[in-house]
């Protein structure tokens, strides 16, 4: 079972596979942006093994976040 991470993107690199620059709680790594070609710098998305999968409202991303500082797994 994956859990996705719900994640702000900060730029895109476009390309075949384009790649964004994402802030995870606060830690920026690389993600795929292949699988949500509409997405746009500022908006949040989904991520599960270094893909974004779904685009998300910024209610939703932060009741996500929420519930994830809850369970103490981010801080």
């Amino acid at each position: 079972m994956c859990v996705g991470v719900p994640c702000k993107i900060l730029s895109i690199a476009p390309g075949v596979m384009p790649m964004g620059r994402i802030d995870v709680a606060g830690h920026v790594q690389d993600a795929c942006m292949a699988y949500v070609p509409e997405a746009q710098v500022g908006d949040y998305v989904l991520i599960q093994n270094g893909f974004a999968m779904n685009l998300l409202t910024p209610e939703e991303a932060q009741d996500s976040l929420d519930t994830w500082r809850e369970l103490g797994m981010i801080s």
